[in-house]
């Protein structure tokens, strides 16, 4: 196949919801259909004792959460997939906002007990800045949950954006019968235990239901009211495919990803700092959107998350890292299906592989094998909102203690920064579950047990240049520095960040989020 061939097969979509809308599970069950497990697991571990494939870490299995995306690449019909699993928790939503700049498309999961929640709102916000086009499954029918206009509606008015339903469903909880496929003019009932049948309209029209005859009369209604189907609108992010369905029940699946994948976008042009850079160019390049340090703990090994935006990549070849003009053979390059992973010989632009990291890359990172100076836009940053300083409980783990904060701050979802007075190291994150992640990795990870001591929620600014008076500085105005070696003040709140900044009108105070498109979100 040439390049744009093999470009124009691949499929690269996060799966985004709030927490327990069935996102996992939805990711399960595709994984089923590209043959890649032979049994879901689910995220109700501790119950059945097995675990979905996607969420590999320990911590992820105890707690039936997932704490960071991971990636999942296989073949299915004539495509070549590539689906990131991202967490819901809102604690672990910069992980989620960086994943998404490597996607093609999103399919957004709502439940249809709960309909659009908080988290959705703000995931969906980054997708519409991002113009990714995006596809809906409302999940749970087998459950009693919301009118399925009401649930059109809320899409509609909450996230902003015109639906266009391709299937409806006859019934929910109880009373499900199944759904009829607008898009392939047919009922699918549903039978139960993941069984189901395809029936005529016809026959379901004539069955006499008093039930089914209020559905096509809700037909009627979306026929005559609804929103025209626009696939353009669709690639524009202006209208929302819906589905409905059940994950856990795997109805409505299969025929939710055949449609799906014939409509979801393949690999787009990517803005660099010399302008677009098409998919299908012959020169290699990509960005590093994600770090991931001990994937396989038997080795404790880092991997560096590549998004291909163009051409060939071939295992070994050469390429130039921009931010240091270093090249580098690419020999030790793999792809995955979440921590499983296989040594990757080729890959076109929208697949995601694996390379070592020997603690040389950094998130945003931009790879060519050609001769131009570019850099892939740089990847968003957020404020850490809450602050602790960490030591570690036993001294004679210092050399270790040392190894896993740098390993795991430079994967991106913590900051680490140093107090000046005293060299205390403080860690700075945008949820606390990401301290908890932190404090069970570097036990489980590194041996290694740590204690905190809350400084509490901080506004950080950072300094121009340093400071002459460090007598201005105290515990409510925190000087410290972070992992470049920038001065930055830890503000106790507004009232003093404000006080301070009145009192020394001729100190600058920087805020480095305040140009980011992420921080309204």
């Amino acid at each position: 196949m040439s390049i744009i061939e093999q470009v124009n097969r691949r499929r690269t979509f996060a799966i985004i919801s709030h927490p327990d809308a069935g996102k996992t599970t939805m990711t399960e069950k595709l994984l089923l259909f590209g043959n890649i497990i032979r049994e879901a697991g689910t995220v109700k571990g501790k119950k059945t004792g097995k675990f979905a494939t996607s969420d590999w870490m320990e911590i992820e299995k105890k707690r039936g959460i997932s704490v960071t995306s991971s990636v999942m690449s296989f073949p299915y019909k004539d495509f070549y997939v590539n689906i990131l699993d991202t967490p819901g928790h809102d604690d672990f939503s910069e992980d989620t906002y960086r994943t998404l700049t490597a996607v093609d498309s999103v399919v957004m999961i709502i439940d249809s007990t709960k309909g659009v929640e908080p988290q959705t709102i703000k995931l969906f916000k980054v997708c519409r800045m991002r113009g990714i086009p995006i596809f809906t499954f409302i999940n749970k029918l087998d459950r009693e949950g919301k009118d399925p206009l009401e649930l059109l509606s809320e899409i509609e008015e909450v996230l902003g954006i015109e639906s266009y339903p391709m299937n409806w469903p006859v019934g929910m909880g109880k009373s499900f019968q199944g759904l009829i496929d607008r898009h392939n003019d047919q009922f699918i009932r549903f039978l139960g235990d993941e069984r189901e049948q395809i029936e005529s309209l016809d026959e379901l029209r004539k069955s006499g239901d008093t039930a089914i005859e209020a559905v096509f009369d809700e037909l009627e209604l979306l026929d005559e009211a609804g929103n025209e189907f626009s696939e353009e609108r669709v690639m524009k992010g202006e209208l929302t495919p819906v589905f409905f369905g059940s994950a856990l029940a795997n109805f409505g699946i299969r025929t939710f990803f055949d449609t799906f994948i014939s409509y979801a976008s393949p690999p787009k042009p990517r803005k660099t700092d010399k302008g677009l850079v098409n998919p299908d160019s012959e020169t290699f390049t990509g960005y590093i959107f994600k770090i991931q340090a001990n994937m396989n703990p038997a080795h404790r090994d880092r991997i560096a998350f590549l998004r291909i935006c163009s051409g060939k990549f071939t295992r070994g070849m050469s390429v130039r890292l921009t931010r240091t003009n270093k090249t580098i053979n690419l020999n030790q390059t793999q792809q995955f299906l979440a921590s499983s992973r296989e040594t990757v010989d080729e890959a076109y632009a929208g697949d995601i592989i694996g390379i070592y990291d020997p603690n040389m890359y950094q998130i945003g990172d931009t790879l060519t094998a050609g001769k131009e100076e570019i850099h892939y836009q740089e990847l968003p940053q957020f404020p850490p909102e809450l602050f602790r300083k960490v030591r570690v409980k036993n001294v004679m783990k210092s050399k270790q203690f040392k190894k896993g904060i740098e390993q795991l701050v430079q994967e991106g979802a913590l900051q680490l920064f140093r107090q000046e007075s005293n060299d205390d190291i403080i860690l700075g994150a945008v949820g606390q579950l990401q301290f908890e992640v932190f404090e069970y990795r570097m036990k489980a990870e590194y041996n290694v047990e740590v204690e905190f001591t809350s400084l509490g929620e901080r506004i950080p600014r950072w300094l121009s240049e340093v400071p002459k008076d460090l007598r201005l500085f105290d515990s409510r105005s925190l000087l410290a520095k972070d992992r470049f070696g920038r001065f930055v003040v830890l503000f106790e709140n507004d009232f003093t960040y404000r006080y301070f900044k009145e009192k020394n009108k001729d100190i600058e105070l920087i805020d480095l989020f305040e140009e980011n498109d992420y921080k309204s979100v």
